[in-house]
């Protein structure tokens, strides 16, 4: 099987110690590519290493996380800008509105959003969208300024199926299927079958979102053939064919060959 890591923050420091075992353990059941989503300036170079270090295997992504967008959000954009002029980024991200863990900052995040949107049009990337609690609010943003040629991932997809419907409806999305999948009171397994298959991309979100049976432990991208294992249950289909669908997705979007 080939296996795609669409979201994977395998820079941070809770794979510092093992990162070679973590990519070989991917490797080993047939995750052959991992997209890095940045979270702020603190995090570039990180990144950058990782990806320097495992090159046509690793892939970043520039952006300005939400839960990152405080009163220096501009100064943190114009770093983004910075480095998008580059080129050598296969999508903006990861990118979004979170008000689960604070509201204070709600029209910094959509300014941010809205700026970061911009940016991806013009260089012609996909985004990443990072959604918590904030489907409707980014759905405002998106509806403002698609003209169509806007596509994308909503990363960690926990929406409802309206969600999911009006995601579909921008034709240039997809959603990113996670550990949530497998929690006992996920929510979203109750519906993913009446959703074609094609609209679905695979992640991880390590080290966070750790599927069962490792929930609460630390999130890596071996662990993808659990999530596999749960949608080929959801969709009465082999596990191949999910791999197959999803990673072929993951490539579309981030224009990968």
């Amino acid at each position: 099987m080939q296996i795609i890591d669409s979201h994977c923050h395998l820079y941070l420091p809770e794979f510092q110690n093992d990162f070679d075992q973590v990519i070989s353990r991917a490797k080993e059941v047939g995750v052959q590519k991992f997209f890095l989503p940045n979270i702020d300036s603190s995090t570039t170079q990180q990144m950058l290493k990782l990806v320097e270090d495992y090159p046509e295997v690793c892939f970043p992504m520039m952006g300005l996380h939400p839960t990152s967008v405080k009163e220096d959000f501009k100064e943190e954009l114009e770093k983004v800008e910075n480095e998008l002029k580059k080129g050598k980024y296969v999508a903006v991200g990861e990118i979004g509105i979170d008000l689960y863990w604070d509201k204070t900052f709600l029209n910094e995040q959509i300014e941010a959003l809205k700026t970061q949107i911009k940016w991806a049009k013009e260089y012609k990337l996909p985004v990443v969208i990072h959604a918590r609690d904030s489907f409707q609010e980014i759905f405002e943003v998106i509806d403002q300024l698609n003209d169509g040629s806007l596509k994308g991932i909503f990363h960690c997809f926990t929406g409802s199926i309206d969600d999911a419907k009006k995601i579909m409806d921008y034709k240039g999305f997809k959603m990113g299927i996670g550990g949530v999948v497998t929690f006992k009171n996920g929510g979203i397994d109750k519906f993913l079958n009446e959703i074609p298959l094609s609209n679905f991309v695979l992640e991880t979100d390590s080290p966070y979102l750790a599927p069962v049976p490792y929930r609460g432990k630390r999130n890596e991208s071996a662990y993808l053939v659990e999530i596999i294992s749960k949608m080929s249950d959801i969709y009465s289909v082999s596990k191949e064919e999910i791999a197959e669908t999803t990673s072929r997705s993951s490539l579309e979007i981030f224009n990968v060959k």
